[in-house]
């Protein structure tokens, strides 16, 4: 009998590095577009319950671990049963929700700190790549939920697990690859919702609590500074936790650098990167060389690989450190303008649609559409190139 997982239990399996072969029975083109890392793909119909691809049934032998994938777990629970009528395998596992599912499976890690009252927790979504946070004052029993994505539960059980209230809800910037919840569980729970004040060149259709730069809230004796950093949009702002780690949203990542045209029309696009370059030498770079990096994000390839980064481990980096290894941030400023340009990945699937969305211009009609409107990893940086961020 076929067993159904959850995608929690898949990514238990991988990072046990349990002996098992994946199938993905999507169509060649979603599978190409975005997959699993050492998936095999055979495309299998769920509406007419048969093989559409090719299938190798020396790919497998009897006694392997099966586990089958989709869309939402319609065709890879039929790939399973087949597999299992057919007498290919003898036991087979498959994905509960599939690959919507797998979208929002996260891990929850703590990122150690020198100040003995202040929390941060990184809450990673492997799948596509978004970094939200925790920062709390363990004295005060207060807490700051930053980049809160749609899946509002995790943040929260963050918080709870630590004891702590959430007070505030911060967004560094409009975001263009998922969907924003932070505003929305700020009116839940009856607290401020922070964006900072430059975010207004950006129009929003609705009411925040605006930081100004090196505006500063507070959570006991923990503070969060609002410093702009401007250029992946004109609204970026990044927050600065007790002197010790900045957050920096779309702006700096551990393996690269966030990019600049999204925001911007075709016209403008390079003089955006020169504000990014401004941002990242005259204000992020002149900040302590030990003061941790902690991004908006992190690399994910459409092949399912993460690129110098470990899923479950603490992603950051500091000053210091990325000033010596990431060669982009070495560059002069024409160069790095061209850079930026010559290293550009595909744009976010529908990021038009999301930023609407994120912007309050535009209500999906359910979350149907906004698990559509999400799929597929983020492109956010303007180069996934390992070799030349060292990342």
């Amino acid at each position: 009998m076929v067993e159904t997982i959850t995608a929690e239990a898949l990514r238990d399996m991988i990072d046990a590095d349990e002996d098992f072969v994946l199938f993905d029975t999507r169509s060649p083109e979603s599978f190409e577009d975005w997959h699993i890392a050492g998936a095999k793909n055979v495309e299998y119909s769920g509406s007419n319950d048969e093989l559409v691809g090719e299938f190798d049934e020396d790919a497998i032998d009897a006694d392997d671990t099966v586990v089958t994938i989709c869309a939402t777990g319609r065709s890879a629970n039929g790939f399973a049963n087949y597999l299992e009528d057919e007498g290919y395998v003898d036991e087979v596992k498959t994905v509960d929700n599939g690959m919507e599912a797998w979208s929002m499976v996260y891990d929850i890690v703590p990122v150690a700190t020198e100040n003995d009252d202040l929390v941060i927790v990184q809450l990673q979504r492997r799948s596509k790549g978004c970094l939200g946070y925790l920062v709390g004052s363990k004295r005060a029993g207060e807490a700051a939920l930053v980049d809160v994505t749609r899946a509002t539960d995790e943040f929260l059980e963050a918080a709870s697990e630590r004891g702590l209230e959430v007070t505030h809800v911060l967004d560094t910037h409009i975001h263009a690859d998922h969907i924003s919840r932070g505003r929305q569980l700020a009116d839940k729970l009856g607290v401020p919702y922070h964006l900072g004040a430059p975010a207004e060149t950006r129009d929003p259709q609705f009411e925040f609590d605006p930081i100004e730069p090196n505006g500063v809230v507070e959570l006991g004796d923990v503070e969060i500074k609002a410093v702009h950093t401007p250029g992946h949009t004109t609204g970026m702002t990044s927050y600065l936790v007790d002197n010790e780690a900045l957050l920096t949203g779309d702006t700096l990542f551990v393996e690269s650098i966030g990019r600049t045209e999204l925001q911007f029309a075709d016209k403008d696009a390079r003089d955006g990167a020169r504000v990014q370059y401004e941002t990242l030498h005259n204000v992020i770079m002149s900040e302590p060389n030990d003061v941790k990096i902690l991004p908006g994000h992190f690399s994910v390839t459409n092949d399912g690989e993460y690129i110098d980064v470990t899923p479950g481990q603490p992603m950051f980096s500091t000053v210091g450190y990325l000033w010596e290894n990431n060669e982009i941030l070495r560059m002069d400023e024409d160069d790095f303008v061209e850079h930026m340009f010559d290293n550009l990945p595909s744009k976010p699937p529908n990021y038009e649609q999301v930023i609407a969305t994120n912007a309050g211009e535009y209500e999906p009609e359910d979350e149907d559409e906004e698990t559509e409107l999400e799929l597929g990893p983020n492109r956010c940086a303007a180069t996934s190139d390992s070799a030349v961020a060292d990342d």
